[in-house]
């Protein structure tokens, strides 16, 4: 064992968590640049007379359901082999999933082997993704301190979002900087081919972080496995779940969805559209760490349940309103609004769902239920909302969002704090 392999001493803890968060912002970066390219690849990979938006939110919704299987088999991993394995591992198949979007010629040159290469990317980067959640999640809850455990792993989603975020700027440079032709004929494959560069060095610095303490202490003896987590805790596993559903919904419903929204509801342009989601992405980001910070104070539930009321009672008046929008300055504050709501759940939710399992099975517990949860109702949000408007009928998805969200609120009131009964035993 090398000294890098190790667990960390405190003065470590900072430069850790630091190099784990950009590694984790590159891998969303990777994942989230699909969505936000979803309508110019569209035309490239699927026949002309198909509804190839909706197929390509299809194949979007596809890569969620392999991060069950990569939060199974990279869980297990994790568990057994390191976090800092787990997240070595996870990039490397982000890495062959953008390359291969970026490089594979068009439907009118290879026909269907284009749809097949773009859903294997996919398939590839879910199984990625699906094990790049739990072992950071893991990884970074376990390195923090107890005293500021809900604020250093709120840099997970600040890192989830800075993806996110810096997929769109991408996307706003080359509408600045290239014709809306070249954009749409070539200039799409130039984020593929940037994120797959990124992740080779994000490769180099994941085999370069400090080990975690957790997992150096973690109980001999025990295993991790799909039997074991439902044997000895499907209590904690039943919670994961209920409690990423309503989050999950409500998070890609007011980041992924606002774009095709925007633009196909509410008339904007798709250069509109973009800088909305991009300056409400930036406010969102920026508030992770404080409602974390504030989680280290008055546990993690109340912020839980806020996320939960108001998102029941809003969510449906939000979306409404947005319909209305005719200007930015309206659309931005409607829709940071909804963010602002949503943080409640983002924030901490990593730290939560760590704070539930011993360290022998805490990456796959907090992996496997989330990638389920995350596969029903967060992946495929954005086709769900389509279908409802295909069909006439576009406010039914507002009160799915609500009712989701609702029955995830239930089990916000019944759950301990689990920063009062934390399974991570480390200060």
């Amino acid at each position: 064992m090398t000294a890098a392999d190790t667990a960390a001493p405190p003065r470590h803890r900072l430069r850790s968590i630091l190099g784990g968060s950009a590694g984790n912002l590159v891998e969303w970066y990777d994942w989230y640049a699909y969505a936000v390219l979803a309508s110019y690849l569209a035309p490239h990979y699927f026949p002309k007379g198909a509804s190839q938006d909706i197929s390509a939110w299809i194949v979007f919704a596809i890569g969620f359901f392999m991060r069950p299987i990569g939060g199974w088999l990279m869980g297990i991993y994790g568990d057994r082999h390191g976090r800092k394995a787990g997240l070595t591992l996870s990039v490397t198949l982000m890495c062959a999933g953008s390359i291969i979007i970026a490089a594979t010629p068009s439907y009118g040159e290879i026909g269907v082997t284009a749809t097949i290469a773009l859903v294997a990317a996919r398939l590839l980067q879910g199984l990625s993704l699906g094990g790049e959640y739990g072992a950071s999640a893991t990884y970074l809850s376990e390195m923090a301190g107890r005293k500021h455990r809900g604020f250093f792993s709120s840099f997970q989603y600040v890192t989830l979002i800075s993806g996110q975020l810096v997929a769109l700027v991408v996307l706003l440079a080359l509408q600045a900087t290239l014709s809306e032709a070249d954009l749409k004929q070539w200039g799409w494959r130039i984020p593929f081919a940037v994120g797959g560069v990124l992740a080779l060095g994000v490769f180099w610095l994941r085999r370069r972080l400090a080990e975690t303490e957790s997992f150096a202490k973690r109980e001999a003896g025990k295993k991790s496995g799909a039997l074991a987590l439902l044997r000895e805790h499907p209590r904690e596993a039943a919670v994961v779940m209920l409690l990423t559903a309503g989050g999950t919904l409500a998070f890609y419903a007011y980041t992924i969805y606002p774009i095709a929204f925007l633009k196909k509801t509410a008339g904007f342009s798709d250069a509109a559209a973009t800088q909305v989601n991009a300056a409400a992405l930036f406010v969102f980001m920026a508030i992770q760490p404080l409602a974390g910070a504030l989680s280290d104070r008055v546990g993690r539930k109340p912020l839980m349940v806020a996320f939960g009321v108001f998102g029941t009672l809003l969510s449906y008046p939000i979306f409404v309103a947005m319909e209305g929008a005719r200007d930015a300055l309206t659309a931005f504050l409607l829709m940071t609004g909804a963010l602002v709501i949503v943080t409640g759940y983002t924030s901490i939710n990593a730290v939560v769902k760590a704070e539930l399992f011993p360290a022998h099975i805490r990456t796959l517990g907090v992996a496997l239920p989330y990638a389920l949860a995350n596969a029903i109702f967060g992946g495929t949000a954005p086709t769900v909302a389509l279908w409802f408007k295909q069909e006439g009928w576009e406010r039914g998805f507002y009160w799915y969002v609500t009712a989701m969200i609702a029955i995830s609120l239930v089990t916000y009131l019944r759950m301990r704090d689990t920063a009062k009964h934390s399974q991570i035993l480390e200060d």
